[in-house]
């Protein structure tokens, strides 16, 4: 059985991948697990391998979700993001980082999809 907060994420994920869908995006895999952590949506939008970092919240007592990407999460996808590209033998394909913010602090959810929303960081 899922805690609340097991139960938050996955609506939330499913929430943004009903959202990249309507806007084009091709879902390649959810919930990509390695030992070095895990993305939450790799999808293809047209030519782009994109890594997608999901933030949800259900109020705005903490800002706005999509400044919630710390340096330390953006290391982490990036080193993952590197992994699956090797693995996939898709490591000349051009890629970047999204992150969907979704905020339901209101009686409708206001999703963000904030493209290129960081560099690859691996130091």
């Amino acid at each position: 059985m899922l805690s609340k907060q097991q139960d938050f994420g996955k609506k939330s994920e499913s929430i943004a991948t009903t959202h990249l869908k309507k806007h084009g995006y091709k879902i390649l895999e959810q919930n990509y697990r390695t030992k070095l952590g895990e993305i939450d949506i790799i999808a293809k939008d047209k030519d782009t391998l994109v890594f997608v970092e999901v933030k949800a919240r259900r109020s705005d007592r903490f800002g706005n979700p999509k400044y919630a990407v710390t340096s330390k999460k953006q290391r982490k996808i990036s080193m993952v993001a590197l992994l699956y590209m090797k693995s996939t033998k898709q490591s000349n394909v051009k890629a970047r980082f999204d992150v969907v913010a979704i905020s339901l602090a209101k009686d409708k959810p206001n999703i963000e999809i904030v493209k290129n929303a960081f560099e690859l960081a691996y130091k």
